[in-house]
């Protein structure tokens, strides 16, 4: 079933209507199609950093292809841009020109420019380019993922989730750097002298610790002496928490934003249900 139904009194706000649907979670033709080109876009990157290799087992015309994809996407998230900059002054909240201000200023916004305009100019200005920064430019393409969260509800769950726990979450990063910096400390004083090379200051010792209290393990890195690896078993014991405390907190977050967004679910489908006899 198509999202739009209602007329619309002027292009502009059908436009709008098409770029924002007021359906939560709806997906109509133009995000369906803006969702495909993010992840053939993110596709074609590791491709592309593939191809670019001397030593790649890939054709030659592969490289050509993958560019061509990259110059479809650009255009058509450049074109969406304009379309949805356009159309905006539908939005009560955007009217004017402060409103467009205020517009360009959302995190979602800048995000939505950085996926695009730099290797728009790269490609209007400079097509000959050619460089180690243009590295710089493949990666600003992981901007491409923010745009699915207009689009696909699951990231605008983990956005709510993150942004109701960054309190706790902020609390429990404090706790852990504590925990990194006595680690490192303890096992400067500990191994400094028997093993310089790696635990001859704290910041070299910092490197173990991050590995140690996140169970990562590497073991290119470990104390010898006995006093040392008895502080090593405090540590990696302490490193149980570093991991379970964020965990714990967004687990809380996830779980009272989905029972939130299914009670509002339930009272809006209650609410229209007793409106449907009287209309």
């Amino acid at each position: 079933m198509p999202l739009i139904k209602r007329k619309h009194a002027t292009a502009k706000a059908y436009v709008h209507d098409w770029l924002e649907p007021d359906q939560p979670g709806g997906i109509n033709a133009f995000s369906a199609t803006i969702i495909l080109l993010v992840i053939v876009s993110l596709f074609s990157l590791a491709l592309e950093t593939e191809a670019a290799r001397a030593d790649t087992t890939l054709e030659p015309w592969v490289r050509g292809i993958v560019a061509q994809i990259n110059l479809i996407v650009v255009w058509v998230f450049a074109a969406e841009f304009a379309l949805r900059f356009w159309s905006e002054g539908e939005n009560p909240a955007h009217k004017g020109v402060v409103g467009r201000l205020k517009f360009l200023a959302q995190p979602i916004t800048i995000a939505d420019v950085l996926a695009f305009l730099p290797e728009l100019i790269v490609i209007l200005f400079y097509p000959q380019a050619a460089g180690g920064w243009l590295a710089a430019l493949r990666a600003l393409r992981l901007f491409r993922l923010f745009k699915l969260a207009r689009y696909v509800p699951a990231f605008a769950i983990v956005g709510s989730a993150v942004k109701r726990a960054w309190a706790p979450l902020l609390a429990a990063l404090c706790v852990a750097a504590a925990q990194l910096y006595i680690a490192a400390m303890m096992l400067y004083f500990i191994e400094g002298e028997e093993k310089p090379e790696a635990f001859g200051s704290i910041i070299r010792s910092l490197w173990w610790a991050i590995v140690t209290l996140t169970t990562v393990g590497y073991g290119d890195v470990y104390p010898e002496t006995a006093w040392g690896r008895v502080a090593a078993g405090i540590v990696a014991l302490a490193g149980i928490g570093i991991v379970a405390m964020p965990t714990g907190i967004l687990a809380s977050a996830f779980a009272e934003e989905f029972r939130e967004r299914h009670e509002r679910a339930q009272k809006a489908h209650d609410a229209k249900a007793k409106r449907a006899p009287t209309e």
